[in-house]
């Protein structure tokens, strides 16, 4: 794999501002490129991803492509810095009127380095609110999807889609035990849209991995575009995904991306110490998840037949789950559910005869296992940073109230917390089979679907797992209901039946909610 890190672009708005501020505080960085202005922690925005690149296990060689303005900047840097001087490529640009474009600037360092291999292009002069993750995990998805990838994050509110490319992606699915997983694909790409061309908000940066055989498109393209305005990186990706109909898989970074393009001197002192305040402050901070006790009101608490269902979670049972940063990833056995002290031989018997051998550690550990294998068949490349775990809670053992659920359900609410995931990397739905997959597959606790709905909806909810629906998305429909109407409607199903068994799941009761039917 090669890695091409683009630096030509010429930033005439922000060096004006910085030529011209009127205080003086920023006169010594006067004619410095956009990439080696100072980032996060004192380095240098081009620090960042050199250090991630910079990994001969992955990399056979780190290209940088600057111009020929900025060209002796970039080589005092690659001196101070260990990148190899003979690897950075002048375009010979000195202005943006005669700069050459990021596409031609990528097809130039394929054909003058003649080298047949996989590329990954990143804008070196943009900047990444946690450039913390792990690249091994973006090559090892584009070398399983065997296509071509394009890295995106969720836009924050008040950024605005006229500034990225923005993609839109489809599911494609496939199952692993109880999971139904996606793979996303690009359907569309658009470069800067108006408002009123997509709902998308989710963002393409230039952060892509091509195939071998797909940089031969390069000078096609070229010779179709000629204009410099047509020759970003962005244009290049809509033309190869809308006309030429390459399939681009898409992958997520749980990160933002700024600095991109043309900006100014305001925006690059808002986003630096933004991303500063964030690093300083996030260090120390724990976070605590609960997932509560189930109970089973209808049907098969099971459902290992295609039932309905209705059960609801009870807040004075819970599973308490607290994660904080830490050098290495460490589990903190419970010191009553997971004993390594006894007081004699005898307190040991009595105890595991008891209770048994196996308490919320594996859990966690399962929980962990199964969450990184997630995202990684996902595409959601994970930061790199390492925690602490430990768990506690209150829910008696073997008595049907879901304990093991709850520390799993809990247990994953903070790795999704802690890595930046929302629900839409991991719906309520496919969190529930997750769930469900830490104890069938990686446990082998006998366990039904059931229990986890409930433990992520939360309150009182109503499942139907139909086989039709079961069989097509791979999870039921789950639907929350408020207790007083549900009250209501049991009650008058109840009097108006007269079999009170026969009153749950018709007449009255099926009529008022609408979708309760037969129970099991």
């Amino acid at each position: 794999m090669i890695c091409v890190l683009l630096v030509a672009g010429h930033g005439t708005l922000l060096e004006s501002e910085i030529k011209n501020e009127a205080t003086g505080l920023y006169s010594h960085l006067v004619g410095i490129p956009k990439a080696l202005l100072p980032g996060i922690g004192g380095k240098k925005i081009l620090d960042f991803w050199w250090e991630v690149v910079n990994m001969r296990q992955l990399f056979n060689e780190v290209y940088l492509v600057t111009n020929a303005d900025k060209y002796k900047y970039y080589e005092r840097w690659a001196t101070a810095s260990d990148f190899p001087v003979e690897n950075i490529i002048n375009d010979g640009s000195t202005t943006s009127r005669t700069q050459l474009g990021a596409v031609a600037d990528l097809e130039l360092v394929v054909r003058s380095k003649r080298f047949n291999d996989d590329v990954m292009v990143v804008a070196g002069d943009m900047l990444c609110e946690d450039l913390n993750f792990d690249i091994a995990e973006v090559l090892k998805f584009f070398k399983f999807k065997k296509g071509e990838l394009a890295i995106y994050y969720e836009m924050e509110e008040g950024e605005r889609t006229e500034s990225r490319g923005i993609v839109e992606v489809c599911p494609s699915t496939h199952s692993s035990g109880y999971l139904r997983l996606f793979s996303f694909r690009i359907t569309k790409f658009y470069e800067k849209p108006s408002a009123d061309v997509t709902e998308s908000r989710l963002a393409s940066v230039v952060f892509y991995c091509f195939q071998s055989k797909t940089l031969l498109t390069l000078g096609e393209y070229l010779k179709h575009y000629p204009l410099v305005e047509d020759r970003g990186l962005g244009k290049y990706m809509e033309w190869l995904i809308n006309k030429a109909r390459i399939t681009v898989f898409g992958m997520k970074l749980p990160t933002g991306f700024q600095l991109i393009g043309q900006v100014d001197l305001s925006e690059y002192k808002k986003w630096l110490a933004r991303y500063s305040s964030k690093q300083h402050g996030s260090a120390a901070k724990s976070i605590t998840c609960r997932s509560y006790a189930r109970v089973g009101i209808m049907g098969n608490p099971s459902d290992g037949f295609y039932g309905k269902t209705i059960a609801m979670t009870i807040s004075n049972f819970w599973a308490d789950v607290t994660i904080c940063e830490s050098k290495k990833v460490v589990l903190i056995p419970h010191p009553l559910n997971d004993p390594t002290e006894f007081g004699s031989l005898q307190d040991l018997h009595g105890i595991s005869r008891k209770e048994g051998y196996l308490g919320g550690l594996r859990l966690l550990q399962a929980t962990c296992k199964k969450f990184y294998q997630f995202c990684s068949e996902q595409g959601i490349a994970l930061a790199k940073r390492n925690f602490t775990l430990k768990y506690d809670t209150n829910i008696p053992r073997q008595v049907g109230l879901a304990g093991s659920s709850a520390i799993v359900s809990a247990t994953l609410k903070c790795l999704m917390k802690f890595y930046d995931l929302i629900d839409d990397d991991l719906p309520k739905p496919i969190r529930a089979n997750f769930i469900l997959n830490v104890e069938t597959e990686e446990l082998v606790i006998t366990a039904g679907l059931q229990d986890r709905v409930v433990q992520v909806y939360e309150g009182l909810v109503y499942m139907d797992f139909s086989k039709e629906l079961m069989e097509k998305q791979g999870y039921g429909k789950n639907r929350t209901q408020q207790p007083g109407a549900f009250a209501d409607w049991w009650w008058q199903g109840h009097a108006a039946a007269r079999h009170p068994l026969q009153g749950a799941g018709q007449g009255a009761g099926e009529e008022a909610s609408g979708q309760v039917g037969r129970f099991r």
